[in-house]
């Protein structure tokens, strides 16, 4: 099952005061880009970040699920309602992310 748009556009403009959010339709689902940082996932309605150590000690409870079957453990966020805690473990999540990998130009 896909996610709904409403709730896709929602969870990014709950992280919007991180940075620039972005979410990008990636088999069937979407994946959520900040400042060109991909930190998470958005499957059948639930978000997931990737896991950090600076997220790991934000998280108000541990939840580590795939967000797809075959997939690595994630972060599963219920807590979707608090823009601020978003907001600060999107942040905290993308300063431990590596930068975006260049793209190669088409010849």
């Amino acid at each position: 099952m896909a996610s709904n748009a409403d709730f896709v556009q929602y969870i990014a403009d709950q992280c919007s005061g991180a940075g620039e959010i972005i979410a990008k339709k990636m088999f069937g689902d979407y994946g959520i880009y900040c400042d060109g940082k991909l930190f998470g996932l958005i499957c059948d309605d639930c978000f997931y970040v990737k896991p950090t150590e600076a997220g790991r000690k934000m998280l108000r409870s541990t939840d580590l699920r795939p967000p797809y079957e075959g997939a690595k453990d994630y972060f599963y966020i219920a807590d979707v309602d608090d823009r601020d805690y978003l907001t600060a473990l999107v942040s905290e999540t993308c300063g431990e992310l590596p930068d975006p990998k260049p793209k190669k130009r088409k010849k």
